[in-house]
């Protein structure tokens, strides 16, 4: 058996919060005694911004302003240069979870165009004839929960053919009335966006019924910002050709990770829309789309 290096987390769920402690422990197997010239543990958070195809050559600052911003950079000598027994070796680690300087540390998100991920590295020095060996291993963080809840904002709304937006020709629209709310578009993160549906009437037959989630990532600076919209996840609220008149609840459960409270700094933003999409028999898409602001509470 090769030497091993791994790296455990104490928490299962490796969430942790701004001030905690990140606490684990370096697991290193090895069939025989051997040297070793220095364990490092190096803990960092970043922010990687990419911009879209679209928007390369655009502005020459994007080149600057898209380099990744380092927030959490922590860097230990957990052993010195020297000789491990053979068998299983456990070296207990924690380290505290502070941001850098003056930065500021922002929820873990995996995006499109914008990443904000933190890890934990350890790497094993050894001699010019062994490969040098290392392991990572990525945490989570989340903003602590507030004790005050958001503005509950409900939003009532009403679809015809005359509210729909960029539609250049509307007489080949069929006649529809589509009414509903969201029960709020400011939401907790880690609750569901709810709200109902009811088609009043339609003069084609529907095919489906879908609720869109769609993030807006924004990266740049000063002299200019780019600005993708990309889809999340679809989820389909009802099938075919609906009852009129009969109310369809919207019930969506934010995904971890792909979401995350809505952001906006000096250099990138991400935030939130929804979309009811209506899909007519045809093919043809109807559309209504709601701004939605993410919170953790």
């Amino acid at each position: 058996m090769a030497t091993t290096l791994d790296i455990r987390l104490k928490k299962a769920n490796k969430i942790y919060h701004e001030g905690e402690l990140v606490q684990g422990v370096l697991l290193i197997n090895c069939k025989s005694d051997f040297q070793h010239q220095g364990i490092t543990l190096t803990m960092e958070g970043s922010v990687n911004l990419q911009l879209s195809a679209k928007s390369v050559g655009l502005f020459e600052a994007f080149y600057n302003s898209i380099k990744p911003i380092q927030i959490l950079h922590y860097s230990v000598e957990v052993s010195k240069p020297g000789r491990l027994p053979a068998g299983r070796t456990e070296m207990p680690f924690e380290l505290p979870l502070k941001p850098k300087g003056n930065k500021t540390l922002f929820e873990t998100y995996h995006g499109v165009f914008v990443n904000i991920q933190y890890t934990v590295k350890v790497e094993m020095k050894r001699s010019v004839l062994s490969k040098d060996l290392s392991k990572s291993s990525e945490f989570i963080v989340e903003y602590k929960q507030k004790s005050e809840q958001s503005v509950v904002k409900p939003v009532p709304f009403t679809i015809t053919p005359e509210s729909l937006q960029n539609i250049r020709e509307r007489s080949g629209l069929p006649k529809f009335v589509v009414r509903g709310k969201m029960d709020s578009v400011n939401c907790c993160i880690s609750k569901p966006l709810t709200g109902e549906i009811i088609v009043e009437q339609c003069a084609a037959p529907i095919k489906s019924i879908e609720l869109q989630l769609v993030r807006v990532e924004t990266c740049g600076c000063a002299e200019g910002y780019a600005k993708d919209a990309t889809e999340i996840q679809n989820i389909q609220i009802a099938e075919g050709d609906v009852c009129r008149g009969f109310t369809i609840p919207i019930f969506m459960i934010f995904p971890r990770l792909f979401t995350c409270p809505t952001l906006a700094t000096s250099n990138f933003k991400v935030e939130f829309e929804v979309n009811i999409v209506i899909v007519l028999q045809d093919d043809h898409l109807i559309t209504e789309n709601f701004p939605i602001k993410l919170f953790r509470f």
